[in-house]
């Protein structure tokens, strides 16, 4: 299963956790990866997005 946002492409974003001793590992941040059905050419397609392209789909009324 992939964690990337199926109309966008975005993906994971990586860096760094810090502590008060300046100590760093390596750590990714996810998306929140939703399932929705979208009106693809007037027909339904199902896919995965993140929440935020999730709230432009819903505003620009292209949910199915």
């Amino acid at each position: 299963m992939s964690k990337k946002d199926d109309i966008t492409g975005k993906g994971p974003s990586r860096g760094n956790t810090r502590s008060h001793a300046l100590n760093h590992s390596r750590r990714s941040w996810n998306l929140n990866l939703q399932k929705a059905c979208i009106k693809v050419d007037g027909q339904k397609k199902h896919v995965k997005v993140s929440a935020r392209t999730l709230k432009t789909l819903k505003k620009q009324n292209k949910l199915a």
